[in-house]
């Protein structure tokens, strides 16, 4: 994409008059929540389940950890300077306005991007499994796309809409994933399914490398970073948020794993991997809880997707006023915003039809890590005085994302090694083109000056 936009000060003025604290501390948490649930829960679960085996339900609390670590430095970051595209201005703060800073903010929104892509298919997935028609991949990507188009609506109609549906579509989904989990274990016990099985095959690599997708689930908290000058009081409540968000996710995530652990074998988990929660309520519940799962699924991923199209844009318009990536009108009318949210829903259906759920969540995995440990050590070296952060803390986050990102990426080079390729190549592409465009900024000041 070429090109500038053009803005008025008036007009950057008016907006964010109308979006500031347009989101209150009970939206926030439904919107990052939303995202967490829906893709942590719903997608991830039989992929978590695969690699750590009948342990699964130990790499959550494991993933709550490493994002406890994490969450630290953007606490602290949002505390200071609370922002619309949160992280975009961490990165530029920590390294100032260049190639780390803007590839690490694109691999961010990337990394989100594609979670809206995962969600989206999960979404299909569960609404297509009561037909059996689960594995039709036209049908997938059509639902799919549909979501993605449906978020775009709910998005373009304002922060309000945003805020109010990601509220309601959290408390129906919690409520309900909390009765699945309940009466699941009812009915099944704590000595059945998976947890009957030994642990012989366990692998101490492969739990490890799970804890990549654990934080994946967790990683919808920097939504509401990315949304933080939109908080209301968000010197105050932005932490309070993310913490409150991190908290009912830890318990929600450890029902449903203990539920679906005690009703499947490891191997049926695995085999539906991709309506896990379906699969596991059937034999508890009976066909009355194989439908209210779904139902719940389907609008768990709904508001998912919702919530993270609100953010992504939000970080891309950011990223867009800070010069840090390239933009294009492409013959549209409005606001940088409303172009930028077009940009988002666009990539994310085009990932969506392109990738199944196995590699969608890998490349989230990898782009998300890497960012991470960047934001750590940026605050570490460059503002951890001025924010008041314990070092050791902000050590140890970058140390855990380092680890689980190695025993991830040695899984994947074993099961899946174009994943770790392609994962790899869009990495090296975006620091390249970040250089390309950054350096082409420059000659063409030089030149108008």
């Amino acid at each position: 994409m070429t090109g500038e936009h053009d803005h008025s000060s008036a007009h950057r003025a008016h907006e964010g008059a109308e979006q500031q604290g347009s989101i209150s501390l009970s939206g926030a948490v439904a919107m990052g929540t939303g995202v967490m649930i829906g893709a942590g829960i719903f997608a991830l679960t039989g992929q978590i389940a695969e690699l750590a085996g009948p342990l699964f339900p130990l790499s959550f609390i494991a993933g709550a950890f490493v994002t406890a670590l994490a969450a630290y430095s953007y606490v602290k970051m949002s505390d200071a300077w609370p922002s619309s595209g949160g992280i975009a201005m961490i990165l530029q703060k920590a390294y100032g306005p260049g190639t780390i800073a803007g590839s690490a903010s694109v691999l961010m929104a990337l990394s989100m991007v594609i979670n809206e892509s995962l969600v989206a298919r999960t979404f299909a997935t569960y609404a297509l499994r009561p037909f059996g028609e689960e594995t039709n991949g036209l049908l997938l990507s059509v639902l799919a796309l549909a979501l993605i188009v449906f978020a775009y609506l709910v998005n373009a109609a304002g922060n309000r809409s945003v805020s109010t549906a990601s509220l309601v579509m959290s408390a129906i989904k919690i409520g309900g994933i909390a009765i699945f989990a309940i009466a699941a274990l009812w009915a099944s016990g704590f000595s059945g399914g998976a947890f009957g099985e030994p642990a012989t095959g366990f692998k101490g690599m492969g739990f490890v490398a799970s804890i990549a997708f654990s934080i994946l689930a967790f990683k919808g908290f920097t939504t509401i970073t990315n949304s933080g000058g939109e908080i209301v009081d968000p010197h105050r409540n932005v932490g309070r948020t993310i913490m409150i968000a991190i908290g009912i996710c830890v318990v929600t995530y450890l029902l449903v794993a203990v539920a679906v652990g005690s009703s499947l074998s490891i191997e049926r988990i695995v085999e539906a991997r991709d309506y896990s929660l379906a699969a596991a309520a059937e034999p508890a519940l009976g066909p009355a809880g194989f439908w209210f799962t779904v139902v719940i699924a389907v609008t768990a991923t709904a508001s998912g997707v919702v919530a993270s199209v609100f953010a992504v844009s939000r970080m891309l318009t950011m990223l867009t006023e800070m010069k840090l990536i390239p933009h294009s009108h492409f013959g549209m009318k409005g606001s940088l915003r409303s172009h930028l949210l077009v940009y988002t829903v666009v990539m994310a259906g085009t990932l969506a039809v392109l990738f199944d759920l196995t590699r969608i969540a890998a490349l989230g995995a990898f782009f998300y890590l890497v960012m991470d440990m960047l934001v750590h050590w940026g605050v570490f070296r460059h503002l951890r005085r001025d924010v008041g952060a314990r070092g050791a803390i902000l050590l140890a986050a970058m140390a855990a994302d380092g680890v689980v990102l190695a025993a991830f990426s040695w899984v994947k080079l074993k099961s899946d090694p174009m994943v770790v390729l392609y994962a790899a190549i869009g990495i090296v592409l975006v620091f390249a083109g970040e250089h390309f465009f950054l350096r082409r900024g420059e000659r063409r000041e030089r030149e108008t000056s």
